[in-house]
């Protein structure tokens, strides 16, 4: 029969599928019995009671215990964490403010503490995760549509990638992704759900989809800092921010929030939606954010005859483009499957990986990540 040490072992590599950590550095683990038949007994104390995806965990540790030898059955025993567990848990994945999240040996970085500063983990400049904020002139040229699947296609090449949704009033990423699935809350901080490998925060699990965003500037920021300090979101190689169109309040705060942000102009091939998008680029620039590239959507339309047919226009991506003095990353053609990825849930990305529009989202994707960040900081520099 196998040793509580060894069942140990083969639990380190489980992880709770909401904070993708493992379950025993998490100290979920809380009891483990070895029968004399050979029969198992896992203790898991859960984060919250409703936890949803207690099936998913108990399948996961049922999984890794039964694979060991000698093990005949695997009982798992759910139960809660008490207030001060979710504490120290929090504690754990956050850090120690005052060391530093390096000093403590934890991954991530520090966050904000109840009665502490709050600390944005993504201005901090030894931060590894790359901030892409996706902008536009003016709504409808599909922002959140390359959004997603530019996500997923960065996910694909290996990275962790992680969404923001601040189209505070506009959200549509959890649609777009299929989530139906509520953030967690542990002793006041958010756990975002994750769709297709990509961890979400929008607006759009907090109201109805019938309810009216009525904000106004101060609101709209205090919900963007809150979304950005108490929402644990890891360490991701990209955070993705689909921001609102046109040159209003949420991009202001997000360049006072995260000034390395690089931002990608999204726009469409005529010329009249380029002059619009070019006023985000330039308002991104005035309060002194990277812009570092255009992706034009709905490029053109594959007819079944094979030909290209340009039913916006031409030319709008690359006079942004040239006006800017950036590259123009991508082209992405118009696809009835793109729009229908985003009615259902499924990202044209994942459901046709093989497809034009998909091998569009690949290569835009390798020029991102080949891009580099704008900015580097060098945080072993300091001035006296």
């Amino acid at each position: 029969m196998p040793s509580r040490e060894e069942v140990l072992e083969v639990l380190r590599p489980v992880q709770d599928p909401e904070l993708h950590r493992s379950i025993v550095d998490l100290d979920m683990v809380r009891d483990i019995t070895i029968g004399a038949g050979g029969r198992v007994a896992v203790t898991i104390a859960l984060t919250v009671a409703g936890c949803p995806l207690r099936a998913e965990i108990t399948d996961r540790v049922t999984r890794a215990v039964g694979g060991l030898a000698g093990v005949t059955g695997v009982d798992v025993d759910l139960t809660v964490m008490t207030d001060d567990q979710r504490a120290a848990l929090k504690a754990h994945l956050q850090g120690d403010v005052s060391g530093g999240a390096a000093a403590a040996g934890h991954e991530g970085h520090a966050h904000a503490v109840n009665d502490g500063p709050q600390v944005i983990p993504f201005a901090d400049p030894s931060s590894k995760t790359r901030v892409l904020g996706l902008s536009s002139g003016k709504g409808g040229v599909g922002k959140s549509s390359v959004t997603v699947n530019l996500a997923v296609a960065l996910s694909r090449l290996g990275h962790e990638v992680a969404i923001l949704d601040a189209d505070v009033y506009g959200f549509s990423i959890p649609k777009m992704l299929g989530l139906d699935q509520q953030p967690v809350v542990i002793d006041g901080m958010i756990v975002p759900p994750v769709a297709h490998g990509l961890t979400v925060m929008s607006t759009g699990f907090l109201v109805a989809d019938d309810q009216p965003v009525i904000w106004r500037g101060p609101m709209l920021h205090k919900a963007l800092n809150q979304f950005l300090t108490d929402v644990y979101w890891g360490e991701p190689d990209f955070l993705l921010v689909d921001m609102p169109p046109g040159t209003g309040d949420v991009a202001l705060s997000l360049a006072q929030f995260m000034p390395r942000t690089e931002v990608y102009v999204v726009t469409t091939p005529q010329p009249a939606a380029q002059r619009v998008a070019q006023r985000s680029a330039l308002m991104a620039r005035k309060v002194n954010l990277a812009v570092r590239g255009v992706i034009e959507n709905m490029s053109w339309f594959t007819g079944d005859d094979g030909k290209r047919y340009e039913i916006f226009g031409a030319g709008g991506g690359d006079m942004l483009a040239a006006d800017l003095g950036v590259p123009m990353l991508g082209q992405i053609p118009l696809v009835t499957a793109l729009r229908q990825g985003g009615d259902v849930g499924m990202p044209v990305t994942l459901a046709d990986p093989a497809g034009e529009a998909s091998q569009a989202f690949d290569a835009l994707a390798k020029r991102v990540d080949t891009l580099g960040r704008g900015r580097i900081a060098h945080p072993e520099l300091t001035i006296r």
